[in-house]
């Protein structure tokens, strides 16, 4: 009974201190990486995820952050934005409503987090 008491009690401040856990953003020794060095790393991804999924990409315009694709029958359209903030936004979208376009969408997303590092 004392050692199921006691194991017990062991858990539970275990798990009150991994509770108290924080992950903080990784330490830059340098400050933080440049704007243009975040939006060159995204656009490249941007650009390798669209390829791995077999896009022809149709046009791309890196002063507007803008690239255009087609696969089969599907229009493909991704933006990088720089934020003010230094951060960089990437939004992907297709054309249509199906669960092809959707699907195509969530695989160009899940291949560009992963050139990412994410």
């Amino acid at each position: 009974m004392k050692t199921t008491i006691a194991r017990f009690i062991v858990a539970l401040g275990f798990s009150a201190a991994l509770a108290g856990c924080v992950v903080y953003d990784p330490y830059y020794p340098y400050g933080h990486p440049s704007p243009t060095a975040s939006f060159d790393r995204s656009w490249n991804a941007v650009i390798g995820a669209l390829q791995g999924e077999s896009v022809t990409i149709t046009h791309q315009d890196r002063s507007t952050g803008t690239i255009g694709g087609k696969h089969g029958g599907l229009s493909v359209s991704a933006r990088v934005l720089a934020q003010a903030d230094g951060r960089v936004r990437v939004e992907f979208s297709t054309s249509g409503s199906g669960a092809a376009s959707q699907e195509l969408a969530e695989r160009i997303s899940r291949s560009y987090d992963y050139r990412m590092g994410r």
